[in-house]
């Protein structure tokens, strides 16, 4: 599994403006002059976001973008479940239940379901408010 650019630079535009909507709906251009990243590039990942509920937006003057809920409700897992769609680490464990013709014969299916619970478990643990207030918890070894 790897993030694209696309997942994390959703997640650092939805921390962004986490930030700074205290003063207001936050524009694009106020996103991408903070976070160095392309206005347009993050017009398509608002789109898929306010699409999604988690985004709320204003045009016109005064105009920008506002968390629908507060930043203690939106985990990493959510947001990247938006813009990257599925987060399996193998393509067999897209569908529950499993329709692999394998899945009762593989003895390495357990190891990538493990893996899927780790990844999901750990991406699930951290909301946008943990990013900002710096509590991102270790994975233990």
């Amino acid at each position: 599994m790897k993030i694209s650019t696309k997942g994390r630079y959703a997640l650092r535009m939805m921390v962004d403006i986490a930030e700074h909507q205290k003063d207001g709906y936050v524009t694009l251009k106020d996103v991408a002059q903070h976070q160095d990243i392309s206005k347009k590039y993050l017009e398509q990942i608002a789109l898929h976001l306010s699409q999604a509920g988690m985004l709320r937006a204003v045009r016109g003057y005064q105009g920008g973008y506002m968390l629908a809920k507060p930043a203690s409700e939106y985990t990493v897992n959510a947001v990247l479940q938006v813009v990257e769609g599925s987060m399996v680490p193998v393509t067999c464990l897209e569908q529950s239940p499993n329709t692999c013709e394998r899945c009762n014969l593989c003895k390495t299916l357990p190891v990538w379901e493990g893996l899927n619970r780790l990844i999901t478990n750990y991406l699930s643990s951290i909301t946008l408010e943990d990013i900002i207030e710096g509590r991102i918890p270790m994975p233990k070894d």
